[in-house]
């Protein structure tokens, strides 16, 4: 296992690719995910390397095989964006463009926000308008994580996290560690100045995510795709998703 330090926090990862083929892809994947559920399994390392491209995958704090700090300060919006910039600087890539999936577009989002000159372009999955509206009140994310029972937790959306975070072995408690962490809620105000190409893709049926267009409509020059038939979790691994992907990354997708 390839790993890198971030914020005293030892974090595991692959690089696919000659390091020599330019600045690199790095994606970064959904809440109780992990770099190969998210990434691998679903065709995504496949579609890089057949295009022959250099990219990079971790796991994010509290996830995967990387550390799993069960404080809710240790998954603050900038730990978690000083962890790609910290994946950079241990790759030797000075700019690297983005490809995150809900959590992970948040954390790709920030860091463009963070240091535009750094991140060229960003591809974000699975958010959309519902990004700019206020979040829930309390953490019910957070609660369900640590539900004795699963059974007790009665909104589908989040039973469905439960038991996918079950299904990959996730350690419930550092993911409801990060699902209290509190963030500041991003606005137009904040995207209407972000040099950064923007790519942004949901499905159609994604009540998480809501509208793609509407956040794109909101960063400067951004686009949309929306996946059409899906929801939150079949998305990801969706055709269109990565050939639209790989268009922007190429320059196609203008």
């Amino acid at each position: 296992m390839a790993s890198f330090v971030s914020g005293g926090l030892t974090l595991a990862y692959d690089e696919i690719g000659d390091p020599k083929s330019g600045r690199p892809v790095i994606l970064i994947h959904g809440f109780a995910s992990n770099r190969n559920e998210n990434w691998r399994r679903l065709g995504w390392y496949g579609t890089f390397e057949r295009k022959g491209m250099r990219f990079a995958a971790f796991d994010a704090r509290g996830h995967g095989e990387s550390a799993k700090p069960h404080d809710a300060a240790a998954y603050a919006r900038d730990a978690m964006v000083g962890d790609v910039f910290a994946l950079m600087d241990h790759l030797g890539a000075e700019r690297a463009d983005l490809l995150g999936y809900s959590m992970g577009a948040r954390v790709a989002l920030a860091a463009a926000l963070a240091n535009a000159a750094r991140v060229p372009m960003a591809i974000l999955g699975g958010i959309g308008g519902k990004l700019l509206e206020p979040g829930p009140a309390g953490t019910p994310l957070a609660d369900a994580m640590d539900a004795d029972d699963p059974a007790t937790i009665s909104e589908p959306l989040l039973k469905s996290f439960r038991q996918f975070a079950d299904e990959q072995g996730e350690d419930r408690r550092a993911l409801a560690a990060c699902a209290r962490a509190a963030h500041a809620p991003f606005s137009r105000q904040m995207l209407a100045g972000l040099p950064t190409r923007v790519l942004v893709v949901a499905g159609a049926r994604d009540e998480l995510a809501g509208d793609p267009a509407v956040l794109a409509d909101a960063i400067p020059g951004a686009r949309a795709v929306t996946l059409p038939g899906c929801d939150h979790f079949s998305a990801i691994a969706h055709g269109l998703f990565k050939a639209s992907a790989i268009d922007f990354l190429d320059g196609v997708l203008e």
